[in-house]
């Protein structure tokens, strides 16, 4: 009985993989608003039942493949900035990750775009701060720990907020063809 078992998680599995890649590549070439779920379960070769076994709605759907991008910018960051490297460094290598993971065709659109006019700010907000802006904030209290909360003078909240804001906008800016170097550049200063 454990075959089949195994069969049936990896064709759920399968399914729900073919949902989000179909789904990814329709938000991002015609956006949340004009993408069909039939449109969906057709590109991903699959019935409109089966979406809605994995997903409760588009809303649901869409949500998930944000999310699974979100992951795959924090999972970028933590490479390229591990525990091993000085606070400063990593902090420098950590930026520099966000702004290549953003290059991925489609993620900024998804991720600074579509996010927050689809799931709200509030939602966005806490979708970042479990991934992205979680990087930067542990690495802004590992960098400055004398300053760190707003005993010390530091209101780190805050500071980490502005950060990811620039860091958003300078996603956005590359993504529409400004120099990735200067950005580099000013992020190593």
């Amino acid at each position: 009985m454990q075959p089949t078992a195994r069969t049936n998680q990896d064709r759920t599995e399968k399914t729900r993989a073919a949902l989000l890649a179909a789904a990814r590549a329709l938000f991002i070439a015609k956006g949340y608003a004009e993408t069909s779920t039939p449109e969906i379960v057709a590109a991903a070769g699959i019935t409109r039942g089966a979406l809605y076994h994995h997903f409760q709605d588009k809303r649901d759907l869409f949500r998930a493949v944000v999310s699974e991008e979100a992951r795959h910018v924090a999972r970028a960051i933590g490479e390229r900035a591990p525990d091993s490297l000085p606070p400063l460094e990593a902090l420098v290598a950590g930026g520099a990750a966000y702004l290549q993971a953003m290059r991925e065709p489609g993620r900024t659109r998804l991720l600074l775009i579509e996010a927050p006019s689809v799931l709200g700010l509030a939602e966005v907000r806490a979708l970042d701060e479990a991934h992205a802006a979680r990087t930067l904030a542990e690495g802004l209290a590992a960098a400055l720990p004398a300053h760190a909360g707003r005993d010390a003078g530091l209101p780190l909240a805050a500071l980490t907020d502005l950060l990811s804001a620039a860091f958003d906008r300078a996603a956005l800016a590359i993504d529409a063809g400004a120099d990735p170097d200067e950005y580099h550049a000013a992020i190593s200063a």
